[in-house]
């Protein structure tokens, strides 16, 4: 015996044009228009919090450094070589093991604190990394405006810190 089909709930062939315009839901164009907009006010609130471009140029350059010192000590230790690292505070000129080196952006000032034996010039800052990873010291301090960021080298370990002064103090 077949039982009597019943109606269901819902009939989608029974909506009418207008109820259908009313339940559509947001395009895609107005999905996507809607995430940029606040990804674009998210960038702009965390550039504000952070120093905007300057501070942007600032922290991406003392990676920078941080990563070649870093680099200079892991090839002393693994050629059994002394390296060294220049930076000219005066230009922002640097250079690194193996012959990396760079420019700084101009706005940012350079202060350099180190062994004065090392310095061949004044105009000139020396971190000398020895084949047991030891270093000779030393702190770069990055400035734009009023934004600092900071480089210490350890002496006895050659272990390189970057970040702000707050950040660095631990």
């Amino acid at each position: 015996m077949l039982l009597p089909r019943l109606p269901l709930p819902f009939d989608a062939t029974r909506v009418v044009p207008a109820r259908r315009k009313a339940m559509r839901g947001m395009s895609l164009l107005e999905m996507v228009l809607v995430l940029a907009l606040v990804a674009a006010l998210a960038m702009m609130a965390a550039m504000a919090m952070n120093g905007g471009m300057d501070g942007v140029r600032l922290r991406s350059a003392g990676k920078t450094l941080a990563a070649e010192l870093r680099y200079a000590r892991t090839r002393a230790i693994s050629t059994g070589v002394a390296q060294q690292f220049h930076i000219n505070p005066g230009n922002g000129r640097w250079q690194g093991a193996d012959g990396h080196h760079g420019e700084l952006p101009e706005k940012i000032k350079v202060q350099f604190t180190g062994a004065g034996q090392l310095q061949r010039r004044r105009d000139e800052g020396v971190i000398r990394f020895f084949e047991d990873g030891a270093s000779s010291g030393g702190r770069i301090e990055l400035r734009s405006g009023k934004a600092v960021w900071r480089i210490d080298v350890a002496w006895i370990t050659g272990e390189v810190k970057a970040g702000t002064p707050r950040e660095n103090a631990g």
